[in-house]
This record gives C-alpha cells, sequence and structure tokens, in this order.
C-alpha cells in the first residue's frame, strides 16, 4: 500500500488539473530508478493508462499506479507535500529505506 497525505492530494490535484490531467479518471505514477547519489531515486509523473504491470492503489481519492518492481522498494511510503519557503515539494517517507541523501530524492536498501 502506498499512503497519500492530505496535503500531497491536495497539490496533485492542482498539478493534474494544470497538466489536463483529471484526479479522478487518471493516475499518479510512482516508481524508482537507479541513479541518485544514494543508489536509487523516486520517479512521480502523471498517466492516462495503466501498464499490464502495474499495481493500482487508491488513497484518499488519488489513484496510484506503480510498477511491480518499484512496489517492493515502495511498500509502506507516505507520499507527502511540503510548501512554504523551506518546503521541499514531494517528499517519499518510505520506511525501507536504510540511507537517504541530503536532499531526499534518493535512497538505498
Amino acid at each position: 500500500m502506498i499512503k497519500v497525505s492530505e496535503n500531497a492530494k491536495t497539490k496533485i490535484a492542482q498539478l493534474m488539473s494544470e497538466e489536463g490531467f483529471n484526479i479522478a479518471a487518471d493516475y499518479v505514477r510512482v516508481g524508482v530508478k537507479s541513479g541518485g547519489c544514494s543508489g536509487l531515486s523516486y520517479e512521480l509523473t502523471f498517466d492516462h493508462s495503466l501498464g499490464e504491470n502495474d499495481k493500482l492503489f487508491e488513497e484518499a481519492n488519488v489513484k496510484i499506479a506503480v510498477d511491480k518492481k518499484s512496489f517492493l522498494y515502495l511498500v509502506g511510503t507516505t507520499l507527502e507535500y511540503s510548501g512554504g519557503l523551506n518546503g521541499k515539494g514531494f517528499v517519499f517517507n518510505n520506511p525501507n529505506a536504510n540511507r537517504t541523501c541530503g536532499c531526499g530524492e534518493s535512497f538505498s536498501l
């Protein structure tokens, strides 16, 4: 399961609308790719369709698509959004990460 905080939901709805996506019909795609200073980095995009290897979750009325490989790294993660002067934007609070970089955009297990 991947969770979405209320602040993240609000920002996702705003960004999806600005980019021509519909929060009721389209998906937030989260994933993991190789790279970043800690070895793995997070991805967040919007998508109109699911792939055959995607897992689908719905949290706070947000449909989240995750490919099976990324899901192994992201299970239990909460997607949060921090705005304001010192805000970082979207933040993945991942209980599986043993080490994260200073900016929080990459991790290792």
